[in-house]
């Protein structure tokens, strides 16, 4: 140490020495004055050199951007929030179903509903300085500017948050100085016209952040939040925060969601992690948090965080979001043609209009964040779908050959499917519908119009029995003949075969007969009832030529009839003979809440009369008490609702249908394969009806002042009750009476009955004459008279055409038989005028023999045969007593054996000569027998001719 001070000494005494001199000084000025001179040129050439290249700089920038118009403040409000958003879907009562299918997904969302610390998190991350900024800082530029022009491998950007916002919403992503420098000047001018807060949330809604729980793309904080965690933008927490705000800067690196919505695996979500931690330490260095929550939020294990995978609104709902987008498309096409002056006539005439406009709906649909509420009841719709694909009793599957995606040709199992529509009777309103069974399988939605199929006999109320009674045609005591139809070109047949005589209009609908339902059209087709009725309850399928086919009659239409439209019609009955079209969305707005559409319930159309519409109700609620549907009432819960409906199958059992109404709603279901084929016998229908009640039953316990109301039908005033005779339909006669086929039914007062009944006239006994029935004579033996003493009138016959079949007992119907054969089934008269007495007795029966127990001949030649006597002796030559009478050609004998002739009888009373002798067992006797038994025979027969003859002297 001694020695350092020593030195020091030393060299401080030279310095001083040689600063006495004044060289030093010298010395110092000449510096002084060389070194100022170069700065001072330095400056003027730096000044000089900084004014140029500024100026030369500034006409670059001028260069650049001399084709970019000035924007004012609207073009660029306009531009920055004109992002795309995500339409959404809602049940009724505003209950969310899922977005509209869009490539990309987003939510809008106001900044006060961002949380501050995810604010911090993007501040911190990208653009440390936006507090202070007017939208570009120039160092940023700079520095980004000597990076590219050096080709550094480091890159920090020099883009802000406000310069994103730009190159996002005006420009694009084009690399290019051109673009940069509009990027500034626009930048510059956004910070003149919007407010920090402003430009921030327009940041926060377009910015991208990869992929959310359900495998869709996404953009916007809002978004973001609830598809990563499940939760809203205000409510993220620091770690949450961080990561949400390193997403964007590689979206779909960082996301920890696959495209399928599955998680991705644990060590490629570390990009993810290590992006929030980086995230969290600029947070810390921008002093946005503290060291203590720095730690924490670094050690945070955000992983348990991320929501689990869910299924996007089209896998969780397809019919029902599909349905709704292609409606609401129509909607949003109607609006925007009607903006351009075009009619909604127009749309339907031009394919190619109403093609363009479509697509402006659906672009308008996916990008402008519309919200769609719906008519459809949540809990009924998922209670349906849980319902028809779980329902085991379908039928099975069948083969049918398809084309592949190669162009192969190909043989699938094809499964029947299954469509279903609950409607509100009132409004129109559909509250749930079945679109099918299972939409990865089949995606046609079966209620659609583009799957019409044959409605088969559901059409009968609408086009037949509705009709025919609103023009007084008939009331449901109408007699209609089930016989085969011989006129004109269509034949219809019964599905089940057979015919059924005269039958009510009431049991031919309850039992679907179909001959009965096409007579009754061919009386009213030629006021085209499919134009006056059908198309007015909503059917807009029919062609030309269906509207005068008698096959419309039994649900035969060339294209068919949608589902939604076949119950739509049916709401008619339900809402007093009034038709309301039927609709799903309610309303079509923004998110701000303005309606840009709103559906207003159409004016009712009159189609049937009150009378008319309980009459019918009140025949189709015979189909489910003791109908074709009448299994509904096993399966039904709520049993006390006043249900009226009706069956339905088309040619070749491809389709069976059941659609019923209430007071309040109709529910109709069909059945049937996609390529029609024919449905499992016998109990297809019965299969249908069971779905339709498990379906409906559930809708009940869901909603049962709705869908089971208590109240029922209420019969309107101008319905009345009468007895009317089965044969006529008119006011029972004291004939019909004594045939006992007085029945009684409801009318409408205006077309009551007030004829008496004609269809039958007294005949007194009645009697078979060579295959006729006529009335008996006075000497004609009651043994051989048969019925009441009632015949048809010939006139009534005639009147109806029924005098055109030789054989009346087709008339007789199945039910009440026994009481339709006491009466005469004459062809064409019941008089006996034509019956010539010759005086003679009628000849013997011919070739007659015994079988077994049973006697067998033939007629005599004579025309006035009315019966046979038979008699038995107990062996050859006894006298032969009687054993009994018969109108056939043979009979029955007793068991014991016995020795047997047959005599004839005629209408006048005369007896034949005795038959052959016919002999059942051994009765062979001794000569001497035979002999007495001859005499005896003798004896007995000259007895019998005198007492002929005496009897004929006296008439």
């Amino acid at each position: 140490m001694s020695k350092f001070k020593q030195k020091l000494r030393t060299y401080t005494k030279k310095f001083i020495a040689f600063w006495k001199t004044g060289k030093l000084q010298r010395s110092s000025r000449v510096t002084y004055d060389v070194v100022w001179n170069i700065i001072l040129f330095s400056i003027i050439v730096c000044v000089i050199g900084g004014v140029f290249a500024f100026g030369v700089g500034a006409g670059y920038f001028a260069s650049l951007v001399k084709d970019e118009p000035i924007r004012s403040y609207s073009s660029m409000e306009t531009s920055i929030y004109n992002y795309e958003e995500t339409s959404k879907l809602y049940f009724a009562d505003n209950k969310y179903i899922g977005d509209i299918r869009s490539d990309l997904h987003r939510d809008e969302v106001d900044l006060k509903n961002v949380s501050d610390t995810l604010i911090n998190a993007v501040i911190a991350t990208e653009d440390e300085s936006f507090r202070k900024h007017n939208g570009v800082v120039p160092k940023a530029i700079v520095r980004a500017l000597m990076q590219e022009a050096t080709n550094s491998e480091v890159k920090t950007g020099g883009s802000t948050l406000t310069q994103q916002l730009i190159k996002n919403q005006i420009l694009t992503n084009e690399v290019s100085f051109e673009r940069k420098a509009k990027e500034i000047l626009l930048s510059l001018r956004l910070e003149r016209f919007f407010t920090k807060d402003q430009i921030l949330e327009a940041y926060l809604n377009i910015i991208p952040y990869g992929r959310d729980a359900s495998g869709q793309t996404i953009a916007g904080i809002q978004t973001a939040a609830q598809g990563v965690f499940g939760v809203d933008a205000k409510d993220l927490n620091l770690p949450q925060s961080a990561y949400l705000a390193g997403l964007p800067q590689s979206p779909s690196y960082y996301t920890p969601f696959l495209n399928n919505g599955n998680r991705k695996k644990k060590k490629d979500l570390k990009p993810g992690i290590k992006r929030m931690k980086a995230v969290l330490k600029r947070m810390y260095e921008e002093k946005y948090i503290s060291k203590e929550e720095y730690d924490k939020a670094v050690a945070y294990d955000i992983t348990a965080d991320f929501t689990k995978a869910k299924k996007s609104s089209l896998d969780k709902y397809p019919y029902l979001t599909v349905e709704l987008e292609e409606r609401a498309k129509k909607i949003i096409a109607k609006k925007l043609a009607k903006k351009d002056g075009y009619s909604e006539k127009d749309l339907q005439t031009d394919d190619e209009l109403n093609e363009e406009y479509m697509i402006l709906a659906d672009r308008d649909l996916r990008q402008k964040g519309y919200e769609v509420h719906s008519t459809i009841d949540k809990k009924t719709y998922e209670a349906f779908q849980k319902i028809a694909k779980e329902y085991d009793a379908y039928g099975p599957d069948k083969p049918e050959t398809v084309t592949n995606e190669k162009g192969e040709q190909v043989k699938v199992m094809e499964p029947v499917q299954v469509g279903g529509v609950l409607t509100e009777n009132s409004t129109g309103k559909i509250i749930s519908f079945v679109g099918g069974r299972d939409y990865s399988k089949s995606q046609v939605n079966h209620i659609d119009n583009s799957a019409k199929r044959p409605n088969g006999s559901t059409m009968k109320p609408l086009l037949v029995y509705g009709p025919a009674i609103e023009k007084g045609i008939i009331q449901p005591a109408t007699p209609v003949l089930d016989y085969e139809i011989d006129e004109g070109n269509y034949h219809p047949h019964n599905y089940a075969g057979g015919y059924h005589g005269i039958v009510s209009a009431r049991e031919a609908l309850a039992q679907s007969y179909n001959i009965p339902a096409v007579r009754i059209y061919k009386q009213i087709i030629g006021d085209d009832p499919a134009t006056e009725y059908l198309e007015k309850m909503g059917i807009t399928t029919l062609t030309e030529g269906d509207h005068f086919n008698e096959s419309l009659a039994l649900g035969q239409p060339r294209h068919g009839i949608g589902i939604e439209e076949n119950v739509n019609a049916y709401t008619t009955f339900g809402n007093n003979g009034k038709f309301v079209d039927s609709y799903m969305i309610d309303s079509i707005t923004t998110q701000d809440g303005d309606v840009i559409y709103q559906h207003k319930k159409s004016k009712p159309k009159k189609v049937f009369s009150p009378q008319t519409t309980y009459l019918t109700l009140d025949l189709m609620r015979d189909v489910i008490s003791n109908g074709t549907a009448s299994y509904l009432n096993s399966q039904l819960k709520y049993s006390s609702v006043d249900w009226a409906g009706k069956t339905g199958t088309s040619q070749y059992i491809q389709d069976t249908w059941f659609v019923a109404t209430n007071p309040n709603v109709t529910f109709g279901t069909w059945m049937g394969y996609d390529t029609p084929k024919t449905l499992d016998s016998p109990d297809y229908s019965n299969r249908n009806v069971r779905l339709w009640a498990q379906l409906i039953n559930k809708a009940s316990e869901i909603n049962p002042d709705i869908v089971a109301p208590k109240e029922s039908f209420k019969r309107p005033d101008g319905i009345v009750s009468s007895n009317y005779c089965a044969p006529s339909g008119k006011l029972p006669s004291d004939l019909c009476e004594k045939a006992g086929l007085v029945n009684s039914d409801i009318f409408n007062s205006d077309d009551v009955p007030t004829k008496t009944d004609d269809s039958l006239i007294g005949s007194g006994n009645l009697v078979k004459v060579n295959g006729k029935t006529v009335a008996a004579g006075s000497k004609t033996p009651k043994e051989f008279t048969t019925g009441s003493g009632l015949a048809f009138n010939p006139a009534f016959l005639k009147e109806n055409g029924y005098d055109k079949y030789s054989d009346l007992s087709i008339l007789y119907p199945r039910t009440n038989r026994e009481k339709w054969e006491k009466i005469s089934s004459t062809g064409a008269d019941v008089s006996s005028d034509s019956i010539n007495d010759d005086g003679k007795d009628p000849g013997a029966p011919a070739s007659v023999s015994g079988s077994g127990n049973k006697l067998t001949w033939s007629a005599p030649g004579d025309n006035d045969i009315v019966g046979y006597r038979v008699y038995q002796a107990g062996k050859s030559g006894d006298s032969y007593s009687f054993v009994g009478s018969t109108t056939s050609t043979s009979y029955s004998v007793p068991k014991e054996k016995g020795a047997y002739i047959v005599k004839a009888v005629d209408y006048f009373g005369r007896e034949s000569s005795g038959s052959s002798e016919v002999k059942f067992g051994d009765v062979s006797d001794s000569k001497k027998d035979k002999k007495a038994d001859h005499n005896k025979k003798a004896k007995h027969d000259k007895k019998e001719q005198k007492k002929k003859k005496k009897k004929h002297d006296k008439d």
